[in-house]
């Protein structure tokens, strides 16, 4: 279907966005908390689905016309988006495998990107945060978009200082594509700036089946991660000290508790000189 010139009512008082993976688990979240918001214009529904190209997003998801047709063509979207709206923003809910590509695409436009699909290499987020910071375009990854993960993570850092053995546990459904999880690897990389090697060796271990005892990252730490259907999302800090252990858990039963992170984010993406990783730099 060819592009439209949708989403042209924003004014300077709405933020234009999009939503890419628009029919995913987490983008018909997003497209569904943005339709709701009245500072918040929905520009365009990004998603490969081959059966839903010309439909309309809010129809597909049962809210009712949005005048919004899905389309794959997301350069296309931002192209036109960066001609006729100032400040919009990309939200990305998608797959490890093209994220990279999306992110810097959307900086290229100067659109600012919002980015919840995890699978990001260092060397990628350094890169990208090279390029925003040339573009001066402000860019979010945020791991996690949950305030409670947020919580839990500060409150392993403070415990991270007390305690010399610690591992961490974390559980997704079965149709989350990396291992272990982005929001895994940020908690593993924020105990480590605490300045410590965890988990000294006590005797040699030795696995009779390879990675039984899970990851191990330079620090010591050790990062497990379990997929399962009935799973949303969960994680778990557990501390080990003589005669007792520490445990942190966090349990996402419903992707609506990211929302309000989501929504946060988006709201405060533009004023970024550059990007940022981790939804800590935006409370």
């Amino acid at each position: 279907m060819p592009l439209t010139d949708q989403g042209s009512s924003s004014t300077a008082s709405t933020i234009p966005v999009l939503v890419v993976g628009a029919l995913g688990r987490m983008g018909a979240h997003v497209v569904r908390a943005v339709a709701a918001e009245a500072d918040l214009d929905l520009v365009a529904a990004v998603d490969t689905a081959a059966e839903a190209q010309g439909q309309d997003i809010g129809s597909l998801l049962g809210l009712g016309a949005l005048d919004v047709a899905v389309s794959q063509d997301l350069e296309g979207h931002l192209c036109l988006v960066s001609q006729q709206h100032r400040g919009a923003v990309m939200v990305d809910f998608t797959h490890p495998a093209v994220v990279y590509d999306h992110t810097r695409a959307a900086i290229a436009y100067g659109v600012h990107p919002v980015i919840g699909t995890t699978g990001l290499s260092p060397e990628q987020l350094d890169d990208l945060a090279d390029f925003s910071r040339k573009a001066s375009v402000g860019a979010a990854v945020i791991p996690n978009f949950s305030v409670g993960m947020v919580l839990l993570q500060q409150a392993a850092v403070a415990a991270a200082r007390f305690y010399d053995h610690a591992e961490l546990v974390e559980l997704h459904h079965n149709g989350k594509a990396d291992a272990p999880s982005g929001t895994c690897i940020k908690t593993a990389e924020l105990l480590e700036a605490v300045g410590k090697i965890y988990n000294p060796t006590v005797v040699e271990e030795k696995e009779s089946l390879a990675g039984s005892r899970g990851g191990q990252r330079p620090s010591g730490l050790r990062l497990h991660a379990l997929r399962l259907p009935g799973l949303v999302a969960h994680q778990a800090v557990i501390f080990g000290g003589p005669g007792e252990t520490y445990t942190l858990r966090h349990d996402t039963m419903d992707r609506s508790a990211y929302m309000p992170g989501v929504l946060k984010t988006i709201r405060q993406v533009g004023a970024l000189e550059g990007l940022v990783y981790g939804l800590e730099h935006l409370l």
